[in-house]
């Protein structure tokens, strides 16, 4: 069978998370997919589950970060879709087939599309941008049966604006861009400096897929890494674009809000001057401090 994705994960001292992911993948996935997985650090237990799996995955001696991780991994990517996931994500039933979907109706290459996220966690800064159902917090308390009776009943919206794993970006695409900037490692504000380098491309569809689904433990990966290095990403955001991530997310990407087809240059209007004014303050006061 012929591979639909190339799913790249990159890993750092969580084997168990990301065995259950890759289990989930060959699961419940409607098609073929390659998986690629790169292990930051050394860690034997993980390359021990690649290899009796027969999973493709790339090293390196050290935690070099997330962003240099991906771009490692995905330069071994064999199909002309990259998706870029966490290694604590259980991907459901027809997660593929409905971004494949989305993928036709598009018809070409400049897209960003994400999946929707089920966590047992609140709302994201009390915006409704994934479905809350509390099927475990940790692997140990995870209850995969309740989660696959139950992940179909739930009615949401395809989101505008999405900036998060998992994402589905077409090869060539990605590789215009250059993947993940790696100035902003270990991985925090990389995914919406990543949009914004495709907003630049004249990508225009950000969109976030309510029908293809991963139930998420909450990037426990990510929480490692901002333990070994303080989160630093916003500032390098605003530094080099010249306005924050908040800005970005309201006035370009519309984040949160409903899908309503591909985003148009921002209305500047009362309320975008005036976020912008607070943005060009914040990015004199960090470029002289």
């Amino acid at each position: 069978m012929f591979n639909k994705f190339s799913i790249v994960i990159p890993t750092f001292e969580n084997s168990d998370y990301l065995k259950l992911c890759i289990n989930s993948i060959l699961k419940n996935s409607s098609f073929s997919h390659q998986i690629i997985v790169h292990i930051n650090g050394h860690d034997k237990n993980t390359e021990k589950i690649l290899l009796e799996k027969k999973i493709t995955y790339t090293k390196s001696i050290k935690n070099i970060g997330l962003c240099s991780g991906v771009n490692i991994a995905s330069k071994k990517a064999a199909t002309n879709y990259i998706l870029y996931a966490h290694d604590d994500m259980y991907f459901l039933p027809n997660w593929d087939s409905a971004l494949y979907e989305e993928v036709k109706k598009i018809n070409h290459k400049n897209f960003y599309l994400s999946m929707t996220h089920i966590s047992h966690m609140g709302d994201v800064k009390g915006d409704i941008q994934h479905i809350q159902y509390d099927c475990g917090s940790n692997i140990i308390e995870f209850n995969e049966n309740k989660l696959l009776e139950n992940f179909k009943k739930f009615n949401f919206r395809n989101l505008q604006g999405t900036h998060w794993a998992p994402h589905l970006i077409h090869v060539d695409l990605w590789n215009k861009i250059g993947g993940f900037s790696e100035e902003f490692n270990p991985g925090f504000a990389s995914d919406p400096d990543l949009n914004m380098k495709l907003w630049m491309e004249n990508v225009r569809i950000f969109k976030g897929v309510s029908l293809s689904r991963v139930y998420h433990f909450g990037s426990l990966t990510t929480r490692k890494n901002k333990k070994i290095t303080p989160n630093k990403g916003k500032k390098t955001f605003l530094l080099k674009w010249k306005f924050t991530v908040e800005f970005f997310n309201k006035h370009y990407l519309k984040r949160g809000t409903t899908y309503d087809g591909p985003l148009r240059e921002p209305n500047k209007n009362f309320g975008y001057f005036s976020d912008l004014f607070i943005s060009k303050i914040k990015f004199y006061f960090n470029k002289i401090f």
